[in-house]
This record gives structure tokens, sequence and C-alpha cells, in this order.
């Protein structure tokens, strides 16, 4: 029988990690953040076209991959909250800290924020470059006409908000919004109707808008919500208040998670192929999100574990829980992949098809058949074992491997796109159109490893920062005795 953990059992001022023991992962991290970093800079800025344009895409797919572990952190810390959850207690800093990432990501975002990158990634951008490169604009003219387009897409907003609550009740006509550059629009009406009809959304203003706001509002939400907790850790009457401000605070910053993953995916990675539709691409990455870092989550509770934290307050239910949360998103994103391909295929429109017709070219179409095997098959059998799921050293082998099909599963979301789309950008510089590039894998592990060491230091660093679960929650014990 289990022991029956007690107040007695919970250090008063909780549980912190040696510092000794991870600062020597911590330094180097942070150095082959740093010397990657260097050697990143020059491969998108100052090597021959061929390597900046193949490096790019490395950059998005390592960026990308890291940056749905962080989201997920936050995600599991908004649900816990706003659903007031008690067996999560044990494991909530966990999730913090791994949401905590999230904003210093920013810093590998940067450079989708430069021409020079934009310019191999998003083929529609270019039109907007070559506008203000022929209107010879200055960088104070830039930034305000880039100002006065973000105002004009909140007015345009208004405007279409009053044109659908005025077409209900009467003939309202056709919206007519007036984009922010009228050059642009004017041009792409005879060259390329298919980009204006989708210029609203997809113009330079509002695209640096949206990207500073992935940052800085999901930044701010989980920053609200994890200096909320650690403040209970020294609150001397802790009480309920704290879970109830967080609770509402949750149920206000949990649409702001929904957009984040959203237009994320759409502008980073769909934002690729501007000429393709998908309707559940959103619901796509936030799956993958949801399992990934759970696997995260439950590999970091299994390191503490393993050496000598967390002993009192995790036990092998809650092994059992985070199992079956992984299970079910494991189910999950199986449903949503497979509705998305058998809507797509069942229509049969050329503009959607070609997403599929290139992931089943050449070796890409062994890869797209070993994803649906190796990221539902497998590990659908496997999670299906309650015993396993008790295990919490067999359970951490599960995620490690969840983990690496994650790193296959945006592969193939980001990596078939590059010689296509820099073969239509430029074809006397990279050549015939193709779904490979000889040698571009070492750029992409690079890309990897860089970003990758960045997001290991940064997690180690919050880890390292406060307690490692809230000792002073008044539900911690509840969460400690957990059965399911």
């Amino acid at each position: 029988m289990a022991h029956h953990v007690t107040s007695h059992d919970i250090p008063e001022n909780g549980e912190h990690l040696d510092q000794s023991k991870i600062g020597k992962v911590k330094t180097i991290a942070l150095a082959v953040m740093v010397m990657g970093g260097l050697l990143s800079v020059y491969f998108l800025f100052f090597a021959p076209k061929v390597q900046q344009g193949s490096f790019a895409y490395s950059w998005v797919f390592a960026l990308f991959y890291f940056f749905t572990l962080a989201l997920g952190g936050c995600f599991w810390t908004l649900l816990h909250n706003v659903s007031n959850s008690g067996w999560g207690t044990s494991v909530r800093r966990v999730m913090e800290n791994l949401g905590s990432v999230f904003p210093w990501l920013s810093i590998f975002a940067i450079p989708l924020l430069c021409p020079n990158v934009q310019h191999y990634l998003y083929e529609w951008m270019n039109t907007h470059h070559d506008v203000i490169n022929e209107k010879n604009i200055g960088i104070g003219t830039l930034v305000g006409e880039w100002l006065a387009g973000v105002w004009n897409w909140v007015l345009n907003g208004v405007k279409f908000i009053l044109w659908a609550v005025t077409s209900i009740f009467t003939d309202a006509g056709e919206f007519n919004a007036n984009p922010h550059d009228q050059a642009i629009a004017q041009g792409l009406h005879h060259k390329d109707h298919l980009m204006y009809n989708k210029l609203w959304y997809m113009n330079l203003p509002f695209w640096y808008f949206r990207n500073i706001m992935f940052f800085v509002g999901l930044g701010y939400a989980i920053y609200r919500l994890r200096k909320l907790s650690t403040a209970q850790d020294n609150d001397p009457k802790p009480g309920t208040v704290h879970l109830f401000t967080a609770r509402r605070r949750a149920a206000a910053f949990l649409p702001i998670l929904a957009l984040t993953v959203t237009f994320a995916a759409f502008d980073w990675l769909k934002g690729m192929d501007y000429t393709w539709f998908s309707t559940m691409y959103g619901v796509y990455i936030f799956a993958g999100c949801a399992i990934n870092s759970m696997a995260v989550i439950i590999v970091t509770v299994f390191l503490l574990r393993r050496a000598g934290y967390l002993k009192h307050v995790v036990s092998q239910e809650h092994f059992h829980i985070m199992g079956k949360l992984l299970f079910a998103f494991t189910v999950f994103w199986a449903y949503v992949t497979f509705s998305q391909y058998f809507l797509i295929w069942y229509a049969n429109i050329p503009e959607e098809t070609k997403y599929f017709f290139i992931r089943n070219t050449e070796g890409w179409n062994v890869a797209s058949i070993a994803l649906v095997i190796l990221h539902f098959v497998l590990p659908f059998v496997v999670l299906l074992q309650q015993w396993l799921k008790k295990k919490p050293y067999l359970l951490s082998a599960v995620a490690i491997y969840m983990m690496l099909v994650h790193v296959l599963d945006l592969y193939l979301i980001v990596i078939p796109e590059r010689g296509i789309s820099l073969g239509n950008i430029d074809h006397a510089t990279f050549g015939d159109i193709a779904v490979t590039i000889k040698g571009a894998w070492l750029g992409d592990i690079l890309a990897f490893v860089t970003i990758g060491a960045g997001f290991l230091f940064f997690f180690l660093r919050a880890l390292g920062q406060h307690a490692l679960y809230p000792h002073r929650d008044p539900r911690i014990l509840e969460s400690a005795n957990l059965t399911n």
C-alpha cells in the first residue's frame, strides 16, 4: 500500500533544484547556442545564395519544432488552471517552466523579420518588397507606411463587422476593403488574383503585427500565471485566492493561445505556399503541440524524480494520467490528420492536393507512409496498455519516441517545400525545381542543434529559479495522494 502523504512530508520551503547539478549542462547548452548562432547568422545572411535559401528552411523547421513544445507548455498551464485541476498541482510548475521558455524563442524568430530571409521562405512577400524597392522608400517612411497599414487593417476589421451585422437585416452588397497599399493591390488584381483576394491578411504590416503579438500576447499570459503561481510559495496565507485569480486569468488567456497557434501555423508554415488551402491546419498543429509538450513534461518529471526530487508529490498515478493524456492526443492527432487528408482528397482541388502531391513524390512518399505508422499505429498499440502507463521509465521512453517522431512530422511539413520554392524564386541560381536539395540536411542539423541548445538552456534556467512544485498550494496534498 502506498504511503499516505501528509503536510509533514512537504518541505516548508519546497524543493529546489541543485544548481551545481545543472550548471555544467546549462553552460554547455549556452556555448552551443552561441557558437551555433554565429554559424547560423553566416548561413542566413552572408553565405552564397544557395546556402542562404536552403538554411532559411532549416531554420524555420527547427524554430517551429521547439516553438510547439513551448506553446504546449502554455496550453497545459492554461488548461490546468481553467479546469481547476487537482491532480496536476504536483506537476504544474513543470508545465509553467516549459511555457516560460516561449517568450525567449522570440530571439530565434528575429531572422524571420528580415527581408533577406523572407525572400526565400515566403514568395508572396517578394511582391511587397519589390514595390517598396521600386518606390525607393526610406526606413522612416517604410515604418510609417507599415504603422498606417496596421491602422488601416484595424479600420477594415471594424468596417467588416459593421458590414456583416448590416447584411443580416439589409442587402449590404459586396464587402469592399481597402488594402494598405493600392499600388500592390492594383498590380495583383490582374497578375495574381488569388493573392489579391488574400491581401487583407497577407500584407506586410499585418504580418509583422501578428508575429510581434505572438510573443507579446502569449508571453505576457504565461508570465502572469507563472508569477502568480510562484508568489503563492511565499504567501503566509496562500488560501484559494491565487487559485481563483489564476482560473479567471487562464480563461481570458485561452483565446490568445488559440490565435497564436493558428496564426503562427498559417504565417510561418502554411505561408510558404500561399496558394494552398486547409481549414484544419491550425488544429493539426495544435494536436502536435499538445502531444509533444506532454512528452517533455513526462520526461522532465521522470528525470527529476530519478534525481531525488518530487518523491512525495508525484507517484505512478500521475504518470498514469499523463500517459492517458499522451494517448488521447495521439488519437486526436490521427483523427485530425486523416480528416484533413480525406477532405482534400475527396474535393480533389489542385490548389489543395498539391500539398500532398509534393509529399508523395520521390522518397517523401516513404516518409509520409512511415509517419502514419510511427506517429499513430505504434504509439496507439503501446499506450493502450494500462500497465505501461504506470511504469515511469517505460512511459518516458515512449515520450522520447514521440518527440523524435514529431521531428519527422514537422520535417515533412517544411522541408519538401524547400526545393520547389527556391526553384520558383530563382531558377538560374537554384536550378531545376525539385523536392530535395543535396547536402541540405547538414544545415537542418545545425539549426536544430542551435535552437535546441537554446531551448534547453532557458528551460533549465526556469527550472532552477523557483521551487519545483507549488508546495503552498491548498491542493498539493490532494494531488500527492492521487488515485485513479
